[in-house]
């Protein structure tokens, strides 16, 4: 099993940031409802500790409060990227150092994220937007995971 301690400390944050990115990604992803959306990534790492046990890294990741520096990009469409390259690298590492087991829940846990951000808030009389609904597919294809 696969903890915080088998990381330095620039891949732990990579890994840890990866959730907060992709809820990012999801609130920037439509205009409207960023309290809520920003609220709903601090709800959905609550709801992760509940169902704690299931995995020492999604344990370790949810223990901490969400954290991602979004004052490095200066459009949502750089965030966006940037978003996503984290993505595609904290998945490469955590395949060189977790079981397919940790990597296939922490694919699970950042689209439940996701999820959670873009139903969230109503836009344009929907539930998830076309836009939030496109970001959570270029989410899902950053992670490699299949929907």
């Amino acid at each position: 099993m696969a903890g915080k301690a088998d990381f330095n400390l620039g891949e732990w944050e990579l890994v840890s940031e990866g959730p907060p990115s992709a809820g990012l990604i999801v609130v920037t992803a439509q205009r409207g409802g960023v309290f809520r959306e920003t609220y709903a990534i601090g709800k959905a790492y609550a709801e992760a500790r509940r169902l704690h046990g299931e995995s020492q890294l999604l344990d370790e990741i949810v223990g901490t409060k969400p954290a991602r520096d979004h004052t490095r990009y200066h459009s949502a469409e750089e965030l966006k990227q940037g978003g996503l390259q984290h993505l595609r690298d904290a998945v490469a590492l955590l395949e060189q150092k977790a079981t397919p087991e940790e990597v296939a829940a922490y694919r699970h846990f950042v689209l439940g994220v996701a999820d959670k951000v873009a139903n969230a808030h109503r836009e344009g009389g929907v539930a998830v937007s076309d836009a939030e609904r496109a970001a959570i597919e270029e989410i899902t294809a950053a992670l490699g995971a299949d929907q």
